[in-house]
């Protein structure tokens, strides 16, 4: 398949998905609300790393963050619709990968 027969929007999404620990980042909020602490330990990110991410997936309408003003200030980030419709298509990559990805163990 030549570039040029791509669609344009197919490309963007494949753009936002596959920047690296943007899927883990997403199926981590498929959990529910999280604060930047908790999902940091969960998948192993560094900070600096974490937070671009989450700047980049707000300004795509795919996470939303909900900041409280309490003392301290509590800071929440969760899916929007938009990262939520994401649900069956990172369900069926993990599918995918269960059936046709060896681990370590399996070579």
């Amino acid at each position: 398949m030549n570039k040029s027969s791509l669609c344009p929007r197919f490309e963007k999404a494949m753009s936002i998905i596959s920047q690296r620990w943007t899927g883990l980042i997403i199926y981590q909020l498929f959990l529910g609300p999280q604060r930047f602490s908790a999902i940091e330990s969960a998948i192993s990110i560094s900070g600096r790393v974490l937070s671009e991410r989450l700047k980049d997936l707000e300004q795509q309408g795919i996470v939303k963050r909900d900041v409280y003003p309490e003392t301290p200030v509590r800071i929440e980030y969760s899916l929007t619709d938009k990262g939520k419709a994401l649900e069956p298509v990172l369900h069926g990559i993990e599918k995918w990968a269960q059936d046709w990805i060896p681990t370590e163990n399996d070579v």
